[in-house]
């Protein structure tokens, strides 16, 4: 690919892009991105920001307290972070 055509496929990207009003819309966005791809959360969300032509750093106000903490189990789940005792209710 040229990078005219890189640049039309960027700027197709970026019409393209999905918006989000607020961090409740984006969380339950990556959460169907990870369960459609079958990935982890985190992967969801650096897939969108590589096909978005975004920092990661740009979206941290987009993620909420319940992705945040899917996240973490995501993290605990592949040995990434200690395990945290769990109530049972």
């Amino acid at each position: 690919m040229n990078s005219t055509e890189s640049l039309k496929q960027q700027i197709f990207t970026l019409k393209n892009s999905k918006v989000f009003e607020d961090s409740n819309s984006f969380s339950k966005f990556i959460e169907q991105t990870a369960r459609d791809k079958k990935c982890s959360h985190v992967d969801a969300i650096l897939e969108y920001c590589k096909e978005n032509y975004i920092d990661p750093e740009e979206i941290k106000s987009l993620v909420n307290k319940s992705l945040k903490d899917k996240i973490k189990m995501d993290f605990q789940d592949n040995g990434l972070l200690p395990k945290t005792a769990k109530l049972d209710i």
